[in-house]
């Protein structure tokens, strides 16, 4: 930019996408989607940190007219995810034999997407999204944490792996919940599936077996 909505020569087409998440607009009851247009309510200092950005990038837009679309994400899974995060988390701790450890009593429900699903929608919105706009990028796959957790197990037991034969489900264990834990997300993607033509291709099961497999 050479001034408010003076674009330099020569970047005409330089777009800023910003990712970010569903935590944003803090928690839903049993009932109901997040929509592009609920309004935010982080719950934690780090959902709170993500709405700050998200109001930074808008501002952004509004003021100096900067070329923005924003992508709010349910939770990922996948391939390379990193090992701190909940379902690589249950895969490592289950093969070696270790608690499984779910918080709080495992029913907070997260909308799960996989992952090339959630990069061919960051890719949509960044080269046909409409400037200024927000996408919310969901898969439609509510679980609770305890319905992951024997899912996965399932899996493994289906593996033959654990030389003892017990179930890996005999190694979950409860504990305290974290604090800030919001209770239930779920994504409304209709505006994206609707404007830019975006459709998840993965459901849970076809994905987490996948996912299991590749961990593996």
């Amino acid at each position: 930019m050479t001034a408010p909505f003076e674009i330099k020569a020569g970047s005409e087409q330089n777009r800023f996408l910003h990712v970010s998440t569903d935590e944003v607009y803090g928690t839903l009851g049993v009932e109901g989607l997040f929509k592009e247009t609920t309004p935010y309510a982080p719950n934690s200092p780090y959902s709170a940190s993500k709405a700050s950005s998200d109001l930074l990038v808008r501002s952004y837009f509004h003021t100096y007219g900067l070329n923005v679309v924003t992508t709010n994400c349910s939770n990922n899974y996948g391939p390379k995810q990193h090992n701190e995060k909940l379902i690589p988390t249950i895969i490592r701790k289950a093969i070696a034999g270790e608690p499984i450890p779910i918080y709080g009593d495992g029913l907070n429900v997260r909308d799960w997407l996989y992952v090339l699903d959630h990069a061919k929608g960051i890719d949509l919105a960044f080269h046909t999204g409409k400037l200024g706009e927000t996408y919310n990028i969901g898969g439609r796959n509510e679980r609770t944490n305890l319905q992951i957790v024997d899912t996965i197990c399932s899996i493994l037991d289906s593996e033959k792996l654990n030389s003892s034969g017990k179930s890996y489900k005999e190694q979950i264990t409860f504990v305290k919940d974290r604090a800030g834990h919001d209770k239930r997300y779920a994504i409304d993607a209709s505006k994206l599936e609707r404007e830019l033509g975006w459709k998840a291709e993965e459901n849970f099961e076809s994905g987490i077996l996948k996912t299991v497999h590749w961990y593996l």
